[in-house]
């Protein structure tokens, strides 16, 4: 019974999102901005490059529930430098080139379009007991 209630009290918290650019300066911090209320969602936000603002870290994948990569070469640097830390199936990209600035009306916008949709369905990790 202790099994059934873990399993109960995961599928209650929020879904973990990390978002991932390069910088951590523009799109993933307005993802996490725009994110931050009105959802079921605990959202934070890192970059790839070394010198990002908060970089991408084992720890942080392994918090989140999904990642959302704002590029492709972002998951494929997650998948390389973080081999493990999250599931493929658990690692989105979304395709939102870095055309814009922080808060920009549009990216906004593309990312109030596109985020829903792509977590549909998307549950919290089973956390081991």
């Amino acid at each position: 019974m202790v099994v059934g209630r873990a399993r109960a009290l995961t599928a209650e918290r929020p879904l973990r999102v990390l978002f991932i650019c390069a910088q951590n300066k523009l799109r993933s911090p307005t993802a996490e901005a725009v994110f931050r209320t009105g959802h079921d969602w605990e959202v934070a936000s890192a970059g790839t490059n070394r010198d990002a603002e908060t970089p991408v870290s084992r720890d942080l994948l392994e918090w989140a529930d999904v990642a959302v990569c704002m590029e492709k070469r972002h998951r494929d640097i997650l998948r390389q430098r973080f081999r493990g830390a999250l599931p493929d199936n658990r690692i989105l990209t979304l395709g939102i080139p870095d055309d814009y600035d922080y808060m920009d009306a549009d990216l906004v916008t593309l990312l109030e379009r596109l985020m829903p949709g792509r977590l549909a369905g998307t549950h919290p990790k089973q956390e081991a007991p």
